[in-house]
Parts: structure tokens; C-alpha cells; sequence
């Protein structure tokens, strides 16, 4: 990542919105805001196979759910944050991975320009292709702020979106085990 472009174009934009870039409270901020690019963008350096051991050989079949997995994003269609949770279910089949894995995995997909459409489905991908399981299930729920800030300026509006694979799927009793599981009200 460029930084010192970022830094250049951040000064000039802050120019065209009509502020001085050399005034008191603007004249670190093409830094600042290169360095909170770095972080905010950090997912584009990261593949998930890189970050996921696979553990092989395992027996156990039973549904494993790691839920509420805060999570920070950037809007591809208006450059503003959205933000949530995610719920993240899969039924082993010989293999399985970290749990802590699993909130790295979100990381990766989130730090980079989004939808949450498509986020939810690189999630739900990457295990798939990584672990080959029995079945997944992703779910996310979010607040965007183009939706709170600007536009329709909805303040309590939570968009949920969900990827289902195999058994999550196909079969309504896994389906609905899964979403037992993610139930705030449990």
C-alpha cells in the first residue's frame, strides 16, 4: 500500500472540500488517515489459507458455531463503514480448524472494500474450500452507515445476510439448529 500517495491525494481532497490542509486540526491528518488505511484495508495483504491450520483426522461430526464475531468494514459503493457481527457454523468432515481461526477468517474478507453480500459469501467459501465440510452456514447482521448518515438516514436499520452450504441448506433440522444456536434470546 502506498501511503505517501494516500497521504498526497488525502491533502488534496481535503483542498477540493473546500478546507486548508496546512490549518492546525487538518495538517497531520493525510498521515493519520493513511495510517488508518493501512489498517482498514490491511485484508488485501492476507489470504485465508495462510492464517488457517487445518487440523485432519478428527471424528468429531457434531455442528461447532463460533458467534458473535464483531467485525469492521468499508462500503465499495460509498466508501463508509458498515459494521456487526458475524455468525459463523460448520459440521466437520475429518477436519477441523482453530476457533480463533474463524474471527481471523472474518478479518481477512472485512478488512478490504465490501458489500455484505459478498462478504457473507467469501466467508462461507473459504471454509468450504479449506475444510471441505458436511456443511456451512454463515450469517451477518450490520449497521451501515451510508444507510444511517447519508440517504434514507435509517438509524436503527440492521441489515441481515446468510450463505448456506451442504447440510445447512438442505436439511431443515441443521438449518434451524444453527440459527438456535445464534439466537440472542438463548
Amino acid at each position: 500500500m502506498d501511503t505517501q500517495k494516500i497521504e498526497k491525494l488525502t491533502g488534496e481532497l481535503l483542498k477540493v472540500l473546500g478546507d486548508d490542509p496546512k490549518r492546525e486540526g487538518l495538517k497531520d491528518t493525510p498521515k493519520r488517515y493513511a495510517a488508518a488505511c493501512k489498517k482498514l484495508f490491511s485484508g488485501y495483504e492476507k489470504k485465508p489459507e495462510q492464517i488457517l491450520k487445518v487440523f485432519d483426522g478428527e471424528e468429531y461430526d457434531e455442528m461447532i458455531v463460533v458467534k458473535d464475531i464483531e467485525f469492521y468494514s468499508t462500503c465499495e459503493h460509498h466508501l463508509l463503514p458498515f459494521f456487526g457481527k458475524a455468525h459463523i457454523g460448520y459440521i466437520p468432515d475429518g477436519k477441523i480448524i482453530g476457533l480463533s481461526k474463524l474471527p481471523r477468517l472474518v478479518e481477512i474478507f472485512s478488512r478490504r472494500l465490501q458489500n455484505q453480500e459478498r462478504l457473507t459469501v467469501q466467508i462461507a467459501n473459504a471454509v468450504n474450500d479449506l475444510l471441505k465440510p458436511k456443511g456451512v452456514g454463515v450469517i451477518l447482521e450490520a449497521r451501515h452507515l451510508c444507510m444511517m448518515a447519508r440517504g434514507v438516514e435509517k438509524q436503527n436499520s440492521v441489515v441481515k445476510t446468510s450463505s448456506l452450504t451442504g447440510l445447512f441448506k438442505g436439511n431443515m433440522n441443521t438449518r434451524s439448529e444453527f440459527l438456535r444456536h445464534i439466537d440472542k434470546s438463548a
